[in-house]
């Protein structure tokens, strides 16, 4: 029950930070990815601030055998650079471009409820579903 309260107030904490950020605003996100045009430096501030928080806790993590919370680490195991990284990496890349939203700040979006991000959101999903239909290799 404790683990699900704490998940709760942390999801809802990362929301609030997305929103107060402006993370959730396609125009301050495209915005910060024209560099040959009007740029708007801000999200790489929130960017390095979220290493500021997430490096403290991956070294906290490093030193335990399993969280906090309980169950285990889900830490990759491969260290390969394939086509399927560099596709996906790249699909990811220019759908945020395209659409300023990756996929936190697009659920964090919702409470908006703007239609676009709705769209958004559902495309998301159905891009996940084909992932799962598409051979493994």
């Amino acid at each position: 029950m404790w683990a699900i309260l704490i998940s709760l107030f942390i999801g809802t904490l990362f929301g609030a930070g997305l929103t107060v950020s402006q993370m959730i605003n396609p125009a301050k996100v495209v915005s910060f990815l024209n560099f040959t045009g009007n740029w708007d430096p801000t999200l790489g501030v929130v960017m390095i601030g979220a290493l500021g928080g997430a490096i403290p806790g991956i070294m906290i993590a490093a030193r335990r055998e399993t969280p906090l919370l309980g169950g285990t680490f889900q830490i990759p195991s491969r260290k390969d650079i394939d086509v399927r990284l560099l596709g996906g990496a790249t699909l990811f890349g220019i759908g945020w471009g395209l659409s300023g939203f990756c996929p936190g700040p697009a659920i964090a979006a919702l409470s908006s409820g703007l239609w676009p991000v709705f769209v958004f959101v559902a495309a998301m999903i159905a891009g996940m579903l084909l992932f799962r239909l598409a051979p493994r290799t």
